[in-house]
C-alpha cells in the first residue's frame, strides 16, 4: 500500500513538513512519480517515522535520531540511551532542587514581615560569596565579568548578598558592598569551582534579623544599626562584616514606592 505525504501526516498526527525534515536527514527515503514529483510512502517508510516520533519525546535531537534509525548497532543504541537515561536523571535532580528552591523562597517571602526589628541570636549558615559591587560602583574587571557569568548559570540557586565591614557598623563609616552568596549544599550539588574572590564563610553566631529599604539608592549601612544596639545591649562584641540577602523587591502601596526586604546576620562574640 502507497500513501501520499499527506496521508502519512494524518495517520501519525504529524506535519507535512516535519515528514519532509525526517527525509532530508536520510531517515525515510520515499518513492517519488517521476511525472509529477509527489511522495509515495510504505508501511516500512512509516514505521521509520514511528521510531523517529518516538525517540523524538524522549527529548533526542534530530541528528542523534537519525544515526539512531540508520547507523548505530545495537550496542551503540543501548550506550546512547544510557546516556540518555542519565542526562534526564540529572535534569529531574535539578528539577527538584528548582522545586525546593522556589517553594522555600515563597515562605521567606512570606515570613520576612515577621522579622523586621526583631533581633535574634543564631547560627548562620555554611556559604559562599564574592563581591562585585561597592557602594553604588561595579567592579567591572575582566576577573569580576567572567565570574558574573559563571554563577549566572546558577540562578536562581544564589541570592543578592550584602556586606557591612565592622568599622562602618561601628559607625566609623557607612560603606557597603554587594555581590552573590550560594549555600554548601549547592556548590557540593553543581561542583561549582571556589577561587579568590570567592570566600567561604562556615556557621558562626549571630544576630538575626531583617529591615526594609523604600526607594532609589535608599540602602545604607545605617540600617543595620539596631542589630549593633541590640549586641551592645546583651554584651555582645561585634566580631566581623555584617552580611545578608536581598529576599525581595516589591510595592509598598503605603509608601508608593519599591521597598526591599533585607535578611541580615551580625557575627558576635559573648563576653564575660
Amino acid at each position: 500500500m502507497q500513501y501520499k505525504i499527506g496521508d502519512v501526516a494524518g495517520i501519525l498526527g504529524i506535519s507535512t513538513d516535519l515528514i519532509r525534515y525526517y527525509e532530508e536527514r536520510g531517515i525515510v527515503k520515499p518513492k517519488k512519480d517521476a511525472n509529477n514529483n509527489y511522495r509515495y510512502y510504505d508501511a516500512w517508510d512509516i514505521n521509520f517515522l514511528i521510531d523517529c516520533l518516538w525517540y523524538k519525546n524522549f527529548g533526542f535531537g534530530i541528528d542523534e535520531i537519525a544515526m539512531m534509525t540508520t547507523a548505530e548497532s545495537r550496542d551503540m543504541l543501548v550506550n546512547r540511551l544510557t546516556e540518555k537515561g542519565d542526562e534526564i536523571l540529572a535534569g529531574l535532580r535539578r528539577q527538584n532542587m528548582l522545586l525546593e528552591r522556589i517553594r522555600g523562597h515563597a515562605e521567606s517571602v512570606a515570613r520576612i514581615k515577621d522579622h523586621i526589628g526583631r533581633c535574634d541570636l543564631r547560627n548562620c549558615k555554611e556559604h559562599y560569596y564574592y563581591l562585585n559591587r561597592f557602594n553604588r560602583a561595579y567592579d567591572n574587571s575582566p576577573k569580576l565579568r567572567v565570574l558574573n557569568r559563571e554563577w549566572g548559570k546558577f540562578m536562581p540557586f544564589t541570592k543578592r548578598y550584602f556586606g557591612v565591614k565592622k568599622d562602618d557598623l561601628l559607625g566609623k563609616g557607612a560603606d557597603y558592598a554587594w555581590g552573590f552568596s550560594i549555600g554548601a549544599k549547592y556548590v557540593e550539588a553543581f561542583n561549582i569551582p571556589i577561587d579568590a574572590p570567592v570566600v567561604h564563610t562556615m556557621p558562626h553566631l549571630c544576630v538575626h534579623s531583617a529591615f526594609k529599604s523604600s526607594g532609589k539608592e535608599a540602602f545604607t549601612a545605617r540600617h543595620l544599626d539596631f542589630m549593633r544596639d541590640f549586641a551592645q545591649k546583651n554584651r555582645l562584641e561585634v566580631s566581623g562584616r555584617a552580611f545578608g540577602n536581598l529576599i525581595c523587591s516589591v510595592l509598598d502601596e503605603e509608601k508608593g514606592a519599591i521597598t526591599g526586604y533585607f535578611e541580615a546576620w551580625l557575627p558576635v562574640e559573648k563576653t564575660e
